[in-house]
């Protein structure tokens, strides 16, 4: 059993809330990083193999989207990888072509191992962005996050 205690202003004046709460095991998660999702398993509204976890963010915009996967990066223990600095450094990763053949071979956005994020091929997606993270201690893990195995 646990104090939970919360600090709100009413009418300018900090007021302190207290609570006593079980505690939670669930409350204390451990990043993804650290435990990748098992097989065939939903996780925070993605979906993993075991090797590779993807999810879809569609926020209102295309920067909100954007800021949601850094969020999300920096929860999961992926803090310190480099990305973008905002979307419109991200869009600059993107690929501008109308053949679509090349889009399915390239990666449409910006890769560094062990993450991409990629814009959607179906350009009425205007504000999705999808967050594609790879197991870095899976086998074969550089071929697999370069699209070098089947």
């Amino acid at each position: 059993m646990g104090l939970n205690e919360q600090v709100v202003h009413i009418n300018g004046r900090p007021i302190q809330i207290a609570s006593y709460l079980n505690e939670d095991a669930s409350a204390h998660k451990v990043p993804m990083r650290q435990a990748f999702p098992a097989a065939n398993t939903s996780y925070l509204g993605g979906e993993s193999d075991g090797d590779i976890y993807r999810s879809t963010f569609a926020g209102r915009t295309l920067a909100d989207s954007y800021e949601m996967i850094r969020s999300f990066l920096r929860e999961e223990g992926y803090g310190q990888v480099p990305l973008p600095k905002d979307i419109v450094e991200l869009v600059y990763f993107r690929l501008h072509t109308r053949n679509r053949q090349v889009l399915l071979f390239e990666d449409n956005g910006y890769v560094h191992n062990p993450i991409k994020v990629l814009f959607p091929l179906d350009r009425r997606k205007k504000t999705a962005l999808i967050l594609v993270v790879y197991r870095e201690d899976a086998e074969q893990h550089l071929l697999r996050f370069h699209n070098k195995l089947d």
